[in-house]
Formats: structure tokens, C-alpha cells, sequence
């Protein structure tokens, strides 16, 4: 069954603005007027639970990652002729020594490769080392590196850590719905890591992939639970609802240079911390200080309300204290000239979120009518109205959900990726 109530994006070919010509940018990676740095890629740092962790021999007693290397893949949206990774070591109780990162193509340019292209393997470096330490609490920024990437384009990512990280505190975003690799040794320039290594569906370390582009590129950042993070995508398909939504911005001249930026966990709430931080606490590091951002999207509030005990009094203050936090992200998103649209939130009847007296139904109706009516944001993308079953507005469309009730299958990402007017997301 095929949902028409949607707004949809209107698919027209258009190729990419065009890139940075090799002298917009100066020898210290800072760029001219012709370029500016945009974050094309980001993954949202969570402190990694011990059943994330890499698994054995990768884990020991104190320690992780030792004489370890890490092949990672992730597919940008924006391209540039030049990037800069991000490692972030926000969890860690320890510094993180990285001794050797090289980036490359990935064999059949796929998300999941353990092979990469030959020939295509750079070194990374950092204030001119190979080897670099990321303090407790922080994140490195590499030196700028001169590898075109292409929109929608996937990058392999491949780190050595000769100690290892002398902790079990360790950086990660566990929702990767992407396969990475473990191998003994350093193989940073191995062509391909199998056989030998150790598959996970996990990213560990590296938050961002920025790249240097033209000066109408800008960022939409994406405030999410795991309706965002993709539980329910289809692993190394790279299908969540931000990804298609690039891959019908890319087809237009007018949203073409736009990136899109997944800052969402699977658990996270807006209110208190769960699987990583709450969006209050967690909005300068994910949001404000990205690169190039100038939308945020903010589809949250789903686990404050399902998480929030059954009872009139319970459901009522988390509807009074959800709606004060929408107002906070957007007063502080707009002190910094970004735009915010805020998303109405999905039914969850027949999900154990779902309480027999519909207490928590009930608050999830009032804060939607909110976001529909009370003028905080910006614009107002009516997700409910697109994936809601209209024979029982409790439930999803039965054919869009992967069988608990709350989480969406590619189809139905896809409809919320039909759902955002490509209007609101011009340059």
C-alpha cells in the first residue's frame, strides 16, 4: 500500500554546485571567500555501552583497541576536493593515541567494503604528524587533505592505535547501521582487511567528516531518537529518512548543495540523558557547532513521553516541560541564525509505549497540536499526518512499520523523506 497524503520533493537532475578550484583555500586549511569548511558527515559521540564494545581479543580488562586497526566507511552527502576528519574522545577518562589514519575509496564505492580502491589511500595527518593524541574530553581536527569526493559518496576511513586506548571509556556511535572491521596489527594500507578481521556494525572514534566547498553550501542538522539513528534501515544501504532526504536534494539545482547531518541516537531523549545526552545538554556540541549549519530539524520527544510514567499528572508534565525545551532549542538555535523546524511526533498504538488509558497518547496529540499551531518553529513538517494509519491515527500505516509498532522499515522512511518540502531547504 503506497501512502499518498504526503508532500512531495520533486525529483528534477541537477549536478552539484561546483567545487572548490584548488586555490580557494589557503596553505593553513583556512579557506578564502570562494569556500568555506561545511561538515558533510557526522555521527553523534555516545559513551559505548559494554555490550558495544569491540568484541574479544579488540576488549581486554582495562584496555581497548590495542595494536589495533579500525576500518570504518560512511557515505558524505556534500562533496569537496578537500576534507578534514573529526575524532572525538568525548567519553573517554583517558587520553586517545592515534597513531596512524589513512583515508581511501572503498572497493565498488560501497558502505561496508573492507577492500578499498588501489591507489586511493592518503595518509592523514595532524599539525603535520601521522601520529596524534586526543585529549580527555576533546576532539582532534586532522590537517585539510586533497581527495575529491563526490556527493553522496562513500569514504573508508582506516585507524591504527598501536596502545590502544587505556580505558573501557570509549567514543562510539553504536547505531551505525554500517559494517566496520577489526584486525590485529597495523594494517592502515592493507588493500583489504578480509580475511583476517573481525566485522561490527559499529563506528568508533571519528565524529565528522567535513569538506571544503563552495560558499552557497550550507548544513541541515537533524535533532533524533532512533526513528533518525535508522533502527529498522537496511544495514550498509544507507536508507534511514536523512539519507533519502539528500538523495532527492541532490537531484535538484535549488538543494543540491545542501548536506544533511544525522545528529541522532537510538534512546536519546530531549529531556534527560539516556543512550547519550539529552538535546539540552548535547545541542552546542551537536548542532551549533557544526560547521555550515544554518536548519535544524527536531524530531524528538517520542521517548520523554514513553518513558514518562502512565499517569495523568506524569503525562502532564512532560507535555509542559517538552514544549518549554522545543522553545529553548529554538531560541538558541536562532541566536546563531539557524532556522529551526520542529516534527510532529509518530504514533506508537500497539508499541509497549502504548498505556491502556492512552495517557501517554494523549500527550503525544497535545504536543503535535502544538507544534502544528503555536508559531515557535519555523515551519512545521507533519510527519503524523504522513506515516499515520487514517483508519486508526493511534497506529502506523501497517505496511511502513517493522513490527513493533514504532519503528519504521525503509518504505517508511522514505515517506518522512517525502514528507520535508524541499522548499524550506534551499540555499
Amino acid at each position: 500500500m503506497q501512502p499518498t497524503r504526503r508532500t512531495a520533493l520533486i525529483a528534477t537532475t541537477s549536478a552539484l554546485s561546483a567545487l572548490a578550484a584548488p586555490n580557494s583555500a589557503r596553505a593553513d586549511g583556512r579557506s578564502s571567500s570562494a569556500a568555506h569548511w561545511v561538515t558533510s558527515w557526522t555521527a553523534m559521540p555516545q559513551l559505548t555501552e559494554p555490550a558495544n564494545l569491540p568484541p574479544a581479543p579488540f576488549t581486554g580488562t582495562r584496555s581497548v583497541l590495542v595494536d589495533t586497526t579500525l576500518r570504518q566507511t560512511l557515505r558524505v552527502t556534500t562533496g569537496g576536493r578537500k576534507l578534514r576528519l573529526r575524532f572525538s574522545n568525548a567519553y573517554g577518562d583517558t587520553p586517545l593515541p592515534l597513531t596512524a589514519v589513512t583515508v581511501a575509496l572503498p572497493q565498488d564505492g560501497r558502505a561496508g567494503a573492507s577492500a578499498i580502491v588501489a591507489g586511493s589511500s592518503r595518509p592523514v595527518t595532524f599539525a603535520g604528524r601521522r601520529s596524534a593524541t586526543v585529549p580527555v574530553g576533546a576532539q582532534l581536527v586532522s590537517d585539510p587533505l586533497d581527495l575529491a569526493l563526490l556527493p553522496a559518496s562513500v569514504l573508508t576511513v582506516t585507524t591504527y592505535l598501536a596502545t590502544g586506548q587505556p580505558s573501557l571509556a570509549l567514543t562510539s556511535h553504536p547505531g551505525s547501521r554500517t559494517t566496520s572491521y577489526l584486525r590485529t596489527g597495523d594494517h592502515t594500507e592493507a588493500q583489504d582487511l578480509l580475511p583476517g578481521a573481525t566485522p561490527v556494525d559499529h563506528w568508533y572514534l571519528l565524529s565528522d567528516v567535513e569538506v571544503l566547498a563552495p560558499r552557497a553550501t550550507t548544513a541541515v542538522a537533524i535533532l533524533g531518537d532512533s526513528l533518525t539513528d535508522g533502527r529498522g534501515s537496511t544495514t550498509n544501504a544507507d536508507d534511514r529518512w536523512p539519507d533519502q532526504l539528500y538523495d532527492r536534494l541532490r537531484t535538484r539545482p535549488d538543494t543540491a548543495a545542501v548536506a544533511i547531518l544525522n545528529q541522532a541516537a537510538g534512546g536519546n531523549r530531549v529531556l534527560n540523558d539516556g543512550l547519550g545526552p539529552n538535546v539540552l545538554a548535547r545541542l552546542d556540541r551537536d548542532v551549533l557547532s557544526r560547521s555550515g549549519v544554518t536548519r535544524l530539524i527536531v524530531f524528538e520527544g517520542v521517548n520523554d513521553i514513553g518513558t514518562a510514567d502512565a499517569t495523568p499528572a506524569a503525562q502532564h508534565q512532560v507535555t509542559e516541560d517538552l514544549l518549554a525545551a522545543y522553545g529553548q532549542i529554538v531560541v538558541r538555535a536562532h541566536a546563531q541564525g539557524i532556522r529551526v523546524y520542529g516534527a510532529t511526533l509518530l504514533p506508537f498504538g500497539g508499541n509497549t509505549y502504548d498505556d491502556p488509558a492512552g495517557e501517554r497518547e494523549s500527550s503525544r496529540r497535545a504536543v503535535n497540536t502544538w507544534i502544528r499551531t503555536a508559531g515557535c518553529f519555523d515551519a512545521v513538517l507533519d510527519f503524523d499526518r504522513a506515516v499515520r494509519d487514517p483508519a486508526d491515527p493511534r497506529r502506523l500505516l501497517p505496511s511502513l512499520q517493522v513490527g513493533d509498532w514504532l519503528h519504521l522499515n525503509p518504505a517508511g522512511y522514505g515517506v518522512l523523506a517525502g514528507a520535508v518540502p524541499a522548499g524550506l531547504l534551499r540555499r
